[in-house]
């Protein structure tokens, strides 16, 4: 029997008048303040004599028609045109019609002529409507004028507001037709969905917000604007991007991706074939806007302005849109529960009900569903456009801090600790974007939740149902604080790994050439067992979530239901459907808010974190005063009363204990050459930071005029070719070019190469020797032309001949008419200075020019002594003619007569020390590995049976289908069991409903036992798997040659062990099981399906085929998308590291912004494979959601058309319960297995480097030397060849010789002659191609790494200290006592300055030893090699960077020390080799000479005899000076 028609209040239709008057007042006071403003813009243009103002030109006669000719309207304009037209006629037709309905024609049911039973409320409310109509479209009509490219915010404002005025007015008409269907459709329920429909058209575009309209003019309203990209940024030639140019439809359809997925179809992608990300996204764009969004909060009175309130400003308005859609998600994903009732009712009801309700309900699933799929599309995708946004302004902010960082903040972060925060916690916070959309769907879910269920279950089990969540949802609270301190604790234990991972891999040549491979390998072990240790128990805990989470919708319904129980509440079948497929979807709710919380206290720590480095102290900005140059002022540098520390906060008004320098008083005049001599530690490289503002000022001025080039100690060479780091931003001029290389001794060293100046440079620039590296950045800053020069110890790591020639042709030649301050050890190049400054104790000791200062008699002549009386040794061994032992030389063709010098090698070779480069292209650092094509098999099969064999993959199936099957049997059982209609009170078994209840809560909780089962086994299997792959990882590493290293950036293997390895432990076990699980479930819900009415399979298999062939279709674009992006994130972290340890240089030549720029550009190059691979996900999810809401509404549609008898309306109604998330099982099933896909790209890229080719063994058994070799020492090379590739010449080319045991051999030869690569070849750092070495008898190439290199000593060129103390770095291994360490740091002249530490021996030692100089550094590399005291000992350089004093008494203890053992010294000091025993000289990889100093001197044609002569003559004038 139909119900009568209600009346409807009429508050609603009052409310709507005012709402519309609203817009119609805000848009005539917008078009009143138009009129004005054009009114006042015409006034000021024009004179009273209508001229302009300026005189200059006269406006045209209609400007605004010459811009309309040139305009073309969008899609979007003239949609709104449209459907606002057609909402205006359909709406005066409504009007007309309740006009006539009114005064007595019967045109429309009174009844239903209006909203509401007062007929004034209902003719204002649709008058005012078509005025507002009226009113839209004669603003739309003003943008097209105004030619605006965005519609206003009050239009599109109000344009949303009708869509929910429609949306609420369809959902009555439809209520009420189904509450009363012997009512037929009249006039106001057609306007209603017409309405709705053209609405809808209305809401999209005022999402879009933009109008399309393009011209010629581009012409904009100031508000309309958006911020441009910087100059520099738009230099570059930018394709245009798609989704920015997309129209409405193809954004809600994601079509605008439609051309990319036709490439990657036919080919893999390239980076090339991407399309730019649009301006919005674009990092120059984002890090301006994130910027001016700090200074609005810092408001110029804060210097530390709140992240928190800066990403607001940044993300408010996209955030804001994307929790609209998030709402209207949630909301839509109610209905279909809501509805199930009705469905039910209808079927067990047919006869009494008319065919078209029936339609209706499934119109109503349908519509719901497709508002659920597009605005859930929407919401996720913007979220994930969010992410990218928030992703590339935090990267560019972290970037550019940490070019500005001060000292002591550099110090307080290391570089992997500042690479966590780009890479981890940026990640944290912008997965917070994500999560954030739970706040406003939260509420929503459980409201509508809780209504469905009082409406079908009433008080009782709505109470009950609420009091059964909120517990569940408080037993989440402890879970979710624990899962906080374990994430927290995760974090801690991975920038411990990831710190002594880069600390390792940095300085991985000197682990090797020290033998300390198994050390750090088993530190890193244990580092990481820590880091397992606490996955473990945050994965633990997942799996007790994922327990409670399939556990909560039986538990919720058993309380539910028993309370329905107890309080008399009817349980029907339809009612019992809806109560389940409501709890099912409280799942999200209940889950959602706990990993809320988790997440945003995640974000917290990870924001603090980011907060508290951005808010590090950085370089003093006032240290320095920077005067124009030019003018009358004679000084390019001053410094008055200065007074500066590297520990500021330490220095107190009573204790001048920690200031660096003090009392430092300089003037510079211009064209100037300054040299500033100490000994070690005394302020040298200090002088120059004070002048750099490196340093902190305490107190006192420091003025510079003119430009900076700067040369530091230590070389910093990026990685790229030679060129490239000698131009270091400059446009290439050949002719400065040609000078700079000449001036520089370059010139040899590119003949040398294979791909000259265009040769790549590696890592650090690891494949260049010392000297070469010091060349290079020399040759940088002359190329630089600027006013001043600051070098610091320019000369250390070249020869005699080549320092001859830098500062002859470089120093005094082409930067003659500049000013010069270089710090210098090699007292032979101090006279030529204007001005030397002798550093002592931090203090200025003496100023003035070398005869002046050798006549005070107060310390500097102790420091000229020194190298007097080395002078004095050269001297005599030169003018000696006393005959010497015969030469050691083998008898070979090249080298027959030992006093003949060999003939330069006319085929041209690459530089000895380094790697192989391509010889085509001169590339050493080759293009990441990159994987084309699908996944191989075999990287699953590797994955999947890495532990125990695979064994435990079948239970872990096995547990979900139990859950799966127990599960589908609890809902089936209730649904059968209960009766259809509250007529029927019995239920179908003829059993109790308490016994009903009972056997529904025994299956429901065996399916949660099976979910915790299973949960157990993937996190077990999971964590297990990760553990053996990353210690496979780390084995292959550690074990593979140096060559690996050099052509391997470090970024490109932290990339693997931090991200990668993320995924493996946290990821990828969870992925590949969802793609079981999903496919489990899917295939559940089709047996329900099918059951009731097998007819869907006609329409399943097809829809299913189409959704296969998507997948196919998709697949091979996202997975390349997905590897660029994984690849592109490399540069990004290797360009960081190296502009850290470039920073103090970068800001010294003032290209902080074209380094901020080239970042801007890398963080683009990532950030369009990461956008456009996030898109294709939301493309392929919205047309698998279309195709299986598709499939549901078929299925709907078929159970209404069937007749009454053939189905069971119960298991009818099971079927829709399971059929409402077919989108999403069906979704989820191809979204699950492309998503595994590309999650196993990090599995494939692990597995990369578990499969490098290792070195040698580090013990064979069966051949270890004696414990006492070598005992003597002598080394014999047998036709020694050396090549670094195959494809490249030898670098050492039939080396024959002999080094007595217990004798001192020198080493000298040209820069690039192959000294270092024989150094490596003793200790195999690279294999022989032919020849063997014999060391004490014994084959070094049969005997272990290990064996080998523990029992040789060195102290390499490039001083190398490990984060810790100064114990940890003498003795790593723990092997000697303190009395040893001592004694080794008194004997390297480090005793005294260790013992005034408050720690002593556990003094503290920063990354890379920043908080030591260079000379001290490697002074502790000595006392490394005095505690080891080895039979051998190499010296490659070991005192290139101390003082004359210092060298003098470090070489008397190495000759005391060492007297008894062979030692090979490598030295461009000619005075530390011309008392060795023997000297080999070198040259072009061939031996030129070897014989006695003495021998050799006799030949005065010979290449030692020379380097003599020239070292001789170049101290020649200081000798003038002395005597």
């Amino acid at each position: 029997m139909a119900l009568p028609w209600p009346e409807l209040p009429c508050f609603p239709a009052y409310l709507l008048v005012c709402v519309q008057l609203v817009f119609l007042g805000v848009l005539l006071l917008a078009s009143l303040l138009q009129l004005f403003k054009q009114k006042n813009n015409h006034e000021d243009g024009i004179t009273t004599n209508g001229n302009t103002k300026d005189g200059d030109e006269e406006p045209p006669e209609n400007p605004t028609a010459d811009r309309q000719q040139t305009a073309k309207c969008g899609i979007p304009t003239k949609t709104s045109i449209a459907c606002t037209i057609l909402l205006l006629a359909v709406h005066c037709l409504l009007l007309l019609s309740m006009l006539l309905s009114f005064s007595g024609h019967n045109i429309i049911s009174p009844a239903l002529a209006g909203s509401c039973s007062s007929r004034i409320g209902t003719l204002a409310s649709e008058i005012a409507q078509v005025l507002s109509l009226a009113a839209s479209l004669f603003a739309i009509r003003n943008v097209i004028k105004a030619e605006s490219t965005m519609f206003p915010w009050m239009l599109r404002a109000w344009w949303i507001c009708g869509f929910l005025l429609s949306a609420s007015s369809a959902s009555l008409s439809t209520y009420l037709r189904t509450t009363h269907p012997g009512k037929k459709l009249e006039l106001p329920d057609y306007v209603n969905f017409l309405s709705l429909s053209l609405s809808s058209f209305l809401f999209g575009i005022s999402i879009h917000g933009k109008t399309g309209i393009a011209t010629a003019t581009a012409t904009f309203s100031s508000d309309m604007k958006e911020p441009l990209l910087p100059a520099e940024g738009q230099s570059k030639q930018r394709t245009r991007s798609p989704y920015g140019d997309a129209t409405l439809l193809q954004l809600v359809t994601f079509s605008w991706l439609n051309p990319l997925f036709s490439v990657g179809i036919k080919k893999p992608l390239e980076q090339d074939d991407i399309p730019d990300v649009g301006i919005n996204e674009s990092a120059a764009f984002l890090s301006s806007a994130f910027a001016e969004c700090l200074d609005n909060d810092a408001g110029g009175s804060s210097s530390s302005p709140s992240i928190y309130r800066a990403i607001f400003l940044l993300v408010r308005r996209k955030a804001a849109i994307n929790a609209f859609f998030a709402m209207a998600s949630a909301t839509a994903s109610y209905v279909g529960p809501y509805l199930i009732n009705d469905f039910v009712d209808f079927l067990s009801r047919k006869k009494e009900r008319s065919l078209t309700s029936g339609y209706l309900i499934a119109l109503g699933f349908l519509c719901a569903k497709i508002v659920e799929t597009v605005t859930q599309r929407q919401w996720i995708f913007g979220a994930r456009q969010l992410g990218l946004r928030l992703r590339a302004a935090l990267t560019t902010r972290i970037y550019a801090k940490g070019l500005v960082l001060s000292a002591r903040s550099r110090q307080g972060h290391t570089s992997g600790e500042i690479i966590n925060y780009m890479s981890v916690d940026v990640n944290r916070i912008t997965d917070f974007i994500w999560y954030v959309n739970t706040v406003w769907m939260l509420p929503i879910q459980i409201s509508l939740a809780i209504y469905i269920l009082r409406t079908n279950l009433g008080a009782p089990g709505s109470l009950a149902a609420l009091a059964a969540t909120l517990l569940v949802m408080s037993c989440n609270v402890p879970l979710t604080r624990m899962q906080k301190s374990y994430q927290t604790k995760i974090m801690e234990a991975k920038d411990g790994r990831m710190k002594a991972t880069s600390e390792v891999l940095r300085n991985m040549k000197t682990i090797k050439l020290q033998s300390w491979d198994s050390q750090f390998l088993g530190k890193l072990k244990c580092l990481r067992e820590v880091e397992r240790s606490w996955l473990w128990k945050s994965l633990r805990l997942t799996a007790i979530t994922a327990f409670i989470f399939w556990g909560s919708p039986a538990f919720i319904s058993t309380i539910t239901f028993g309370a329905c129980l107890m309080m008399g509440v009817p349980l029907t079948a339809g009612r019992v459907l809806s109560a389940l497929a409501t709890f099912r979807m409280l799942q999200d709710p209940i889950f959602n808010l706990p990993d809320l919380l988790s997440v945003i206290a995640q974000a917290k720590v990870s924001a603090d974190r980011i907060t508290s480095y951005l808010q590090e102290e950085e370089v003093q900005q006032d240290a320095v005063e920077y005067v124009p140059p030019g003018g009358d002022e004679r000084f390019d540098v001053e410094i008055e009363s200065g007074k500066f520390s590297w520990t500021p906060e330490l220095v107190s008004s009573r204790s001048s204990s920690n200031v660096t320098l003090d009392g430092i008083d300089l003037r510079v005049k211009r064209g100037m050459r300054v040299a500033v001599c100490g000994t070690v530690g005394s302020g040298k490289s200090s002088l120059l930071s004070c002048i750099l503002g490196e340093i902190h000022k305490l107190s006192g001025t420091v003025k510079v005029r003119g430009t900076k080039a700067y040369v530091p100690q230590c070389p910093w060479i990026l990685t790229g070719s030679i060129r490239d780091n000698i131009l270091f931003g400059k446009a290439y001029e050949s002719e400065r070019y040609e000078r700079t290389v000449q001036a520089c001794a370059m010139v040899k060293d590119f003949e040398l190469f294979s791909c000259g100046d265009l040769t790549e440079i590696g890592e650090r620039g690891i494949n260049m020797s010392g000297g070469q590296k010091q060349r290079i950045q020399i040759a940088r800053a002359v190329y630089q032309d600027a006013d001043i020069y600051l070098l610091d110890d320019p000369f250390s790591a070249v020869d005699a001949h080549t320092g001859t020639h830098l500062f002859q042709d470089c120093l005094m030649g082409i930067l003659r008419d500049k000013t010069i301050i270089y710090v210098t050890h090699q007292v032979e190049f101090l006279p030529a200075a204007d001005v030397i400054v002798v550093m002592q104790n931090g203090k200025i000791a003496q100023t003035g020019k070398f005869d002046e200062l050798m006549k005070q008699n107060v310390g500097f002549e102790a420091l000229v002594g020194a190298h007097s009386q080395a002078l004095e040794l050269v001297h005599a061994v030169e003018s000696s003619t006393q005959q010497t032992t015969s030469l050691l030389v083998a008898d070979q063709e090249e080298n027959s007569d030992p006093s003949r010098t060999s003939k330069p090698c006319q085929q041209q070779q690459r530089d000895p020390v380094g790697v192989g480069t391509d010889n085509q292209s001169g590339k050493l650092v080759q293009d990441e590995e990159r994987e084309t094509g699908s996944i191989g098999k075999e990287v699953y099969w590797s994955y999947l049976t890495a532990v125990k064999g695979g064994v435990l993959v079948p239970f872990i199936v096995l547990a979900q289908s139990s859950f799966q099957v127990l599960q589908i049997a609890s809902n089936y059982w209730m649904a059968w069991a209960c009766p259809p209609t509250s007529d029927s009170n019995e239920p179908a078994v003829g059993l109790g409903m308490d016994t009903i209840l009972l056997v529904y809560t025994l299956l429901a909780a065996g399916s949660a036992l099976c979910v915790l089962v299973r949960a157990i086994l993937v996190t077990t299997v999971g964590l297990s798997t990760a553990e053996k792959l990353f210690t496979d990882m780390l084995h292959s590493v550690i074990r593979a040659p140096m060559q690996f290293f050099d052509s391997t950036p470090t970024g490109r293997i932290l990339n693997r062990a931090s991200t990668d390895q993320s995924v493996l432990d946290l990821e990828i076990g969870q992925r590949l099981g969802w793609c079981a699980f999903s496919i489990i479930q899917i295939l559940g819900t089709i047996a329900v399906m099918s059951q009731v009415a097998w007819e869907v399979f006609v329409i399943f298999i097809p829809v299913t085929a189409v959704c296969i062939w998507y997948q196919q279709y998709y697949t091979p674009t996202a997975r390349e998308l997905a590897r660029l992006s994984g690849i592109q994130l490399t540069p990004i972290l290797h360009h960081f590291s190296e502009s850290l340890a470039g920073a103090a240089t970068i800001r010294a030549f003032g290209h902080g912004e074209r380094f901020i720029t080239g970042n801007l550009g890398l963080v683009d190059n990532y950030s369009r494979p990461w956008f456009h691979n996030v898109s294709a996900m939301e493309w392929l999810s919205f047309r698998l959601n279309v195709l299986s809401n598709f499939v549901f509404a078929f299925s709907l549609v078929l159970l209404v058309t069937l007749p009454e008898g053939i189905i069971n309306p119960s298991i009818a109604g099971l079927a829709v319960t399971y059929g409402i998330n077919l989108n999403v099982l069906q979704a989820s099933v191809i979204w699950n297995i492309c998503n595994a896909e590309n999650k196993m790209i990090s599995v494939e890229r692990v597995l990369q480097y578990t499969n490098i080719k290792s070195e040698a063994p580090l013990v064979i058994e069966d051949r270890r030397p004696p414990p006492n070799w070598p005992s003597i020492g002598t080394i014999c090379f047998k036709n020694l060849q050396i090549r670094y590739a195959e494809h490249l010449p030898s670098v050492l080319k039939n080396i024959s010789c002999t080094f007595p045991g217990k004798r001192k051999i020198g080493v000298v030869g040209r820069t690039g002659s192959g000294k270092s690569t024989l150094t490596q070849a003793i200790f195999r750092m690279v294999e022989a191609r032919e020849g063997s070495i014999i060391i004490d008898d014994i084959d070094i190439s049969k005997i272990g790494l290990d064996d080998l290199r523990s029992r040789l000593s060195i102290i390499p060129q490039d001083p190398t200290m490990f984060e810790g103390t100064v114990r940890g770095n003498l003795d790593p291994l723990c092997q000697y006592t303190d009395f040893d360490v001592w004694e080794a740091l008194a004997k390297c002249q480090l005793g005294s300055l260790v013992q005034e530490k408050d720690e002593k021996l556990d003094a503290s030692v920063t990354e890379n030893g920043e908080n030591w100089s260079a000379g001290q550094r490697q002074l502790f590399c000595l006392g490394r090699a005095l505690l080891k005291k080895s039979s051998i000992l190499v010296l490659d350089e070991a005192t290139a960077s101390v003082d004359s004093t210092t060298d003098g008494v470090l070489q008397k203890v190495i000759s005391e020390e060492f007297k008894d053992r062979t030692v090979v010294t490598i030295a461009h000091r000619i005075h530390t080799v011309i008392d060795s025993d023997l000297v080999l000289v070198l040259s072009d990889g061939r031996i030129a000479e070897y014989d006695t100093p003495r021998m050799l001197l006799q030949r005065r044609d010979s290449f030692f005899s020379n380097l003599i002569k020239e070292y001789s003559t170049r101290s020649s004038h200081m000798n003038l000076n002395l005597t």
